[in-house]
C-alpha cells in the first residue's frame, strides 16, 4: 500500500524530533516557557496541553501560565469517543494517563464547548506552515474541537523552529492556526491569520 504524503511527512518529522539531543530539547523548552510567560492574554482562561515525549516544551510551560493567575484547561479523550475533546483544569499533582498514554485531567470533565471560554488556544502540532495549515498526528481530535473555540481567540501551534514550513498539504476540514510559537522566533503571526495578539516587549 502506498504511503500518503501526509503520512510520510509525519514519519519524517517524528524521526527528526526523536533525534533532538536532550540538552537541545531542554533549552528549547526553556525558551518556549519564557515566551509564554510574556505573552499577553486577553482573558482569564487558556486551553493548552501537556507536552509529551519529544514534543517541544515541558509542563513548565503550563506552570508559567498558572503563575500568571490564568485558568489552564487541558484535553481529555474518553475511551472509544470520536467526539470533540473534553477539558479539565490543569493541576500537575492530579494528572493521570489517558487513552493514548498522554497526561490528562481526571474526570469529571468539562464538555467540548468549554473550549469556547479560552482567550488563547495552544495546539500541539508536528508542523505548521506560513498560511496556518497545521499537521497533527492524524487523529482528527483538534480538527473536530477547534470549531468550538471563540473565533477571536488566537490558535497557536507550538513547534520547533524547523517545523515552521513554507507549505503543507491541506484538507477541507483543517482548522487554520493564527500563530506559531517557536523557541528561537517566539510568537509568529501566520499569513492572513495574525490578528488579535502581539508579543509583549
Amino acid at each position: 500500500m502506498a504511503v500518503s504524503p501526509k503520512a510520510a511527512l509525519r514519519r519524517r518529522l517524528l524521526a527528526a524530533r526523536s533525534a533532538v539531543p536532550a540538552a537541545r530539547h531542554a533549552a528549547d523548552a526553556d525558551a518556549l516557557r519564557a515566551h509564554l510567560a510574556a505573552l499577553p492574554v486577553a482573558g482569564s482562561t487558556v486551553c493548552a496541553y501537556v507536552p509529551a515525549g519529544a514534543e517541544p516544551g515541558t509542563p513548565a510551560m503550563l506552570a508559567a501560565l498558572r503563575r500568571r493567575g490564568l485558568r489552564v484547561l487541558i484535553p481529555a479523550v474518553a475511551a472509544g469517543d470520536p467526539a470533540p475533546l473534553r477539558w479539565g483544569d490543569y493541576h500537575a499533582e492530579t494528572l493521570a494517563a489517558g487513552r493514548f498514554g498522554l497526561a490528562e485531567p481526571p474526570p469529571p470533565w468539562l464538555p467540548p464547548r468549554a473550549l469556547g471560554r479560552a482567550a488563547l488556544v495552544l495546539v500541539p502540532a508536528l508542523a505548521v506552515d506560513a498560511a496556518g495549515v497545521r499537521l497533527g498526528r492524524g487523529g482528527g481530535f483538534y480538527d473536530r474541537s477547534l470549531p468550538l473555540a471563540d473565533p477571536r481567540a488566537p490558535r497557536v501551534a507550538v513547534v520547533r523552529d524547523d517545523e515552521l514550513l513554507a507549505a503543507l498539504p491541506a484538507d477541507p476540514h483543517d482548522v487554520a492556526m493564527t500563530h506559531a510559537l517557536t523557541p528561537a522566533r517566539g510568537l509568529v503571526a501566520l499569513t492572513g491569520h495574525g490578528a488579535g495578539i502581539t508579543p509583549s516587549d
